[in-house]
């Protein structure tokens, strides 16, 4: 069963609050990486830092700092571990509220942030960190001109085209962002095999219109 509030998780961390402060000024807390992080931070007191851990791409937990002398925002830190380069993000709550995402149709190159960023809800504020533009204010991929470093997986986009009932593709890594169907039922409705090199994000453009963006990795 899927833990999504800390009452729900065993022992109860919310009735422990008030022995745990009585012991010690500064706590840290590892919770499933399934809990809702702005539900955690309502629920929990004096919450100075949110680390949120990925490894290759897959987020693994998230830690949570508590100082009895904590009044300001909460820093959000994100970092996926990977064999090649650590990539990190930081914030603070304030800054991705008081961000307003440029938008635009598919470009030259295609982004997608690493799974630690998107759990950690910087969805207008990647954007604006790296002067990307976003495709739609719910899919959560971006846009570019020139190819640039970037938390995350980088693509160069071959081709946009309608989402249709035939797709010109027998063998593709298939990914949906903000789209009705998912992934493995597309695979099979298209008779698309996974793996080589081709990348097909099932998606919605800035018009609110079904897409196909086809890529390869940059």
């Amino acid at each position: 069963q899927r833990v999504f509030r800390l009452e729900d998780c065993n022992p109860n961390v919310i009735q422990l609050l008030p022995l745990l402060n009585e012991k010690a000024k500064r706590i840290m807390i590892k919770t499933s990486p399934m809990l809702d992080i702005q539900q955690g931070l309502k629920e929990l007191r004096n919450v100075s830092e949110v680390h949120v851990v990925s490894v290759r791409n897959e987020v693994k937990e998230l830690l949570w700092i508590l100082d009895r002398s904590q009044e300001a925002e909460p820093e959000i830190t994100t970092i996926n571990i990977r064999p090649q380069a650590d990539e990190m993000f930081s914030f603070f709550g304030n800054e991705e509220k008081d961000v307003e995402s440029q938008f635009s149709l598919p470009l030259k190159y295609l982004y997608e942030p690493n799974a630690a960023i998107l759990k950690s809800g910087a969805f207008k504020l990647i954007g604006e960190r790296f002067n990307l533009l976003k495709l739609n204010p719910n899919s959560h991929i971006y846009t570019s001109d020139e190819l640039i470093e970037f938390p995350g997986r980088r693509f160069h986009i071959e081709s946009v085209f309608p989402y249709s009932k035939k797709t010109p593709f027998q063998k593709a890594n298939i990914a949906t962002r903000n789209f009705p169907v998912r992934a493995d039922a597309l695979s099979k409705k298209h008779r698309i095999s996974p793996g080589g090199d081709d990348y097909l994000f099932f998606t919605k453009n800035l018009k609110e219109e079904l897409i196909v963006i086809a890529c390869k990795k940059a």
